[in-house]
């Protein structure tokens, strides 16, 4: 069958943003919580604390995310609940009031639009929580309740706080704060079909889909991919799945998922031996033990033969997000390590994603370490970011880094090589893990041109004069480093 996948993400460059922890806004638009008791910005956060951040805050800094290039945001959830991260969803078609509520958000969304920006939600389909309404009327109505058929209720009385007792309905995880939706009950499942519908049409540009993995029900997400997109046929349904992804990723369901499967590799390459495992262990990926170039090449080819290529294009990269520790943390602070994990994050086919923060390296631990508030300009690593803008202008330049072919070229001790052609655009990326230099030399066929102008990052470069061996390449990269090489035009 043919897959047909949205156009745009192939040319995006995603910003992860946890609302509460990346803005508050300067101006006084709040009319409730002028005064509330937030946690001080700065401040290590905490699991049930907040910091107060909004959407007004997101607005005002839509320039700074368009000087760094930009052009798609995915928001944790943004609808109203009683809890930092929103996972907790009390009301699916209220925008939280403490971020702004539904005027603040189609007022960003109009200016994100204006930008070429898009925005994408997240959808938490598989539980609701203990305030959402029709359950918090079985809560208070019990087995009269109208909505009973819409969670899985086990047994009376139901027990929603008191851990010394059994909760008596199934809620995720265990826990029974998340309790499960009933997706076999056709009522529920006409229900979220119109959540994604109505804010489709409200103008969002796709849903990032929580936990999807947790919904069994045959077509449910069939039916969710085609009611979306007859509203608008290029709307981005990206799921978070952490690991093989091929039954959702067969062209009737999702346009692509979290690419962990990307990071993982990634960071055991890039980190190797630096890894704090304790950040990663008991994660849904496995970014430990140290890999060398062929490991590294080998697994990368095994990711990039599981999908067809228009899904491969389509898949969301990341190196870090909400639900993990941060890279620098993870790298117990190693800087070059995470310039060389984003060096080849933006060269990889998909859309890379930066979590908020990360390109001013801002630290953090596992959660809630990881979610903390976006630092003073005075904080940032003024190097890291101007590193973030240089890459992501590169991707945006050279179309070849975002569509074209990729191809190892050289995969030995710690040094990574490969190209991204399309057309006569012929670019090489290589990157070296090692703390001593690293030296390559190889064949490169199949090139139309000789790419010897070092867009980014240090390394010496020849290519033989030998008529013999007209192709080989031989570079030699400093420490710790990596480099693209273009056209010389």
């Amino acid at each position: 069958m043919q897959i047909n996948t949205p156009d745009w993400v192939k040319h995006a460059v995603f910003y992860q943003i946890f609302p509460d922890r990346f803005a508050r806004s300067k101006q006084p638009h709040k009319r409730l919580l002028k005064n509330a008791s937030w946690e001080a910005w700065d401040d290590m956060p905490t699991l049930q604390g907040y910091k107060g951040g909004d959407l007004w805050g997101v607005m005002e800094q839509l320039d700074y995310l368009q000087d760094l290039g930009i052009n798609a945001i995915y928001f944790t959830p943004i609808f109203q609940s009683a809890s930092n991260h929103r996972y907790h969803t009390h009301d699916y078609y209220l925008v939280d009031p403490m971020l702004g509520g539904n005027s603040a958000f189609k007022e960003l969304l109009d200016a994100a639009h204006k930008r070429n920006i898009k925005v994408v939600l997240d959808g938490v389909f598989n539980h609701a929580s203990r305030g959402f309404f029709f359950f918090h009327d079985i809560l208070e109505n019990g087995p009269h309740s109208p909505w009973l058929d819409w969670f899985k209720i086990q047994g009376w009385p139901l027990s929603a706080y008191d851990g010394s007792k059994p909760a008596n309905y199934i809620g995720w995880a265990g826990n029974r704060a998340l309790p499960e939706f009933n997706h076999e009950n056709p009522e529920v499942r006409e229900y979220i079909m119109e959540i994604a519908e109505y804010w489709i049409k409200f103008g969002i540009d796709g849903w990032r889909l929580d936990v999807p993995f947790e919904i069994k029900v045959p077509g449910f997400w069939q039916e969710f991919r085609d009611r979306v997109k007859a509203i608008n046929p290029e709307a981005y349904i990206v799921g978070e799945v952490w690991g093989d992804s091929r039954q959702w990723l067969d062209g009737t369901q999702f346009d692509g998922v979290m690419n962990y499967l990307f990071a993982a590799p990634t960071i055991a390459f890039t980190a190797g031996d630096r890894v704090d495992i304790e950040q990663v262990q008991d994660r849904s990926y496995q970014p430990y033990p140290p890999l060398f170039a062929k490991e590294y090449g080998e697994k990368i080819q095994h990711v990039l033969q599981l999908y067809p290529w228009d899904i491969q294009l389509t898949q969301l990269n990341l190196l870090a997000s909400h639900d993990t520790a941060r890279l620098l943390s993870i790298a117990k602070d190693d800087k070059p390590s995470v310039e060389l994990a984003t060096l080849l994050l933006m060269t990889y086919p998909g859309a890379p994603s930066i979590y908020y923060g990360d390109e001013v390296s801002l630290p953090g631990k596992l959660d809630p370490d990881s979610r903390r508030g976006f630092p003073m300009e005075a904080h940032w690593d003024i190097y890291v970011l101007k590193y973030h803008q240089k890459l992501i202008a590169l991707r945006h330049k050279y179309p070849a880094l975002r569509t074209g072919s990729y191809n190892i070229l050289y995969a030995e001790g710690t040094v990574y090589v490969f190209d991204r052609i399309l057309g006569n655009e012929e670019l090489i990326i290589a990157v070296n893990i090692g703390t001593a230099s690293g030296n390559a030399s190889f064949e490169v066929t199949g090139l139309q041109t000789k790419p010897n102008l070092l867009l980014y990052g240090e390394a010496e470069i020849s290519w033989s004069n030998d008529e013999e061996k007209p192709d080989r390449l031989t570079l030699t990269l400093p420490p710790r480093t990596g480099c693209i090489l273009g056209p010389d035009y």
